[in-house]
């Protein structure tokens, strides 16, 4: 089983910036990606970021590149995702997913990931 607590939400005004934080626990010898997702009230999750993990690839969506950026600390097992130049419809619950070398399904998709955070709530005021 694997663990994953996510910290680093909160209120930010349009433009500003946040670091999310996502510590993963307990059996991540079998780590093979990272990603953020978010959802938003009435919505589907959406995928946000991803983390082809050790190698270092990166993926996003075409609404944050340029501003988000997702990276790793391999010692501590810890995933962030830094935002900057936020802006309202970035306001979701964030949630932090991790794959395993057995997952299927492609990095921009939920059944790509086995486990998941129980999420953090991002709100950007205007």
């Amino acid at each position: 089983q694997v663990q994953l607590v996510e910290s680093g939400g909160g209120l930010v005004q349009a433009g500003g910036s946040l670091r999310l934080s996502c510590a993963a626990s307990g059996r991540t010898f079998n780590t093979y990606r990272m990603g953020w997702f978010r959802q938003a009230p009435g919505k589907e999750r959406e995928f946000v970021a991803a983390l082809r993990w050790i190698f270092g690839w990166t993926y996003y969506t075409d609404s944050v590149k340029g501003r988000f950026t997702i990276s790793g600390d391999y010692a501590k097992n810890t995933v962030y995702l830094q935002m900057s130049s936020l802006k309202p419809e970035d306001t979701a619950v964030y949630l932090c997913a991790l794959g395993s070398l057995s997952s299927g399904g492609d990095y921009y998709t939920p059944v790509a990931y086995d486990y998941w955070g129980q999420g953090t709530q991002v709100t950007v005021s205007s």
